[in-house]
């Protein structure tokens, strides 16, 4: 069963920093090199760059949350979310549909582990 994941391309697995703008203010984000093919895949869905989807994820979890304690985390847990519904089939696999038209009563919220 590990050879599935052992086996696994390294560069997958490679970590890379970016640096954007947020607000003015440069920062860098450091994401495994699968992590940051799976943003790519979320923003070209509703047809916006990398850096365009990570400021309105930052600019909507600080107005939601209000503080943001590691986005680094926050932006794993958001591909790792992209990827579980797209399997459970709660958000269509054609990466040619905006994701932005999917209503979100569609996707089902699994509670979490204790």
């Amino acid at each position: 069963m590990c050879e599935i994941f052992v086996k696994a391309d390294p560069g997958l697995y490679e970590s890379k920093a970016r640096s954007l703008r947020l607000h003015g203010v440069v920062t860098s984000i450091r994401l495994e090199t699968m992590f940051w093919n799976t943003l790519q895949d979320i923003a070209q869905r509703d047809g916006m760059s990398t850096n365009q989807l990570i400021t309105k994820l930052y600019d909507e979890l600080s107005l939601y949350r209000g503080h943001i304690d590691n986005f680094s985390s926050f932006l794993r847990v958001c591909c790792l979310r992209y990827t579980s519904l797209m399997v459970e089939g709660n958000i269509p696999a054609d990466k040619h549909l905006p994701l932005i038209d999917i209503p979100i009563a569609q996707l089902q919220h699994r509670p979490l582990l204790s």
